[in-house]
């Protein structure tokens, strides 16, 4: 990640247009077309990114995506209305809290499968701090950004919570061998 990481310049543009996607979504305005032409290349190749709205310090609302799938800019404007009225653990965000919303832009390496022998290994060979988490079951997936583990330092827990996260049972990563994918995101957030 570090070869490729994003200019201030480029981070500042995806914060504007993060910002502007969230305040058109939340006042049910159509957002205005993307000049994709017009913006840096990194922001017009295809990436994947997570957008985290919080309101005085407590999470808001945090959708993304996984798989690049679309310009990266095109993703991040889609991400930040998405929190903003569709994640289904709040209600959605009311225009008369837009001042108060801070606005953090992750972007994510693609995931990559992560081989363990079991529960064990699996436990060592996580990074906390440094590795987003994928969990698979069947067709349940759940993911943590690695920002996450500053509120569960710890690794069973954090697996706990995923599992959970993904609708099973809090020990279920110990009890059958899940899919694991890990990957990296460079994060950065409008200044407070």
């Amino acid at each position: 990640m570090d070869a490729d990481r994003l200019t201030q310049e480029e981070k500042d543009i995806l914060l504007r247009l993060a910002r502007q996607a969230l305040e058109c979504g939340v006042r049910s305005e159509p957002l205005p077309p993307l000049d994709l032409k017009s913006l840096p290349p990194r922001l017009q190749a295809k990436g994947a990114s997570f957008v985290t709205l919080t309101l005085h310090g407590h999470l808001r609302g945090c959708i993304g995506a996984l798989e690049p799938y679309q310009p990266l800019a095109e993703d991040v404007r889609e991400h930040a209305v998405a929190a903003a009225l569709s994640d289904y653990r709040f209600p959605p965000v009311q225009p008369a809290e837009l001042p108060h919303i801070h606005i953090e832009v992750s972007r994510l390496t693609i995931p990559q499968p992560l081989e363990y022998a079991d529960a064990e290994d699996l436990l060592a060979k996580l990074r906390p701090g440094v590795d987003g988490v994928v969990l698979r079951d069947g067709v349940r997936r759940a993911t943590f950004l690695p920002q996450v583990w500053q509120t569960l330092p710890d690794k069973v827990e954090f697996l706990e919570h995923l599992c959970m996260k993904m609708g099973a049972s809090p020990d279920l990563w110990r009890r059958k061998k899940l899919t694991v994918l890990t990957y990296e995101v460079e994060e950065f957030h409008e200044a407070t």
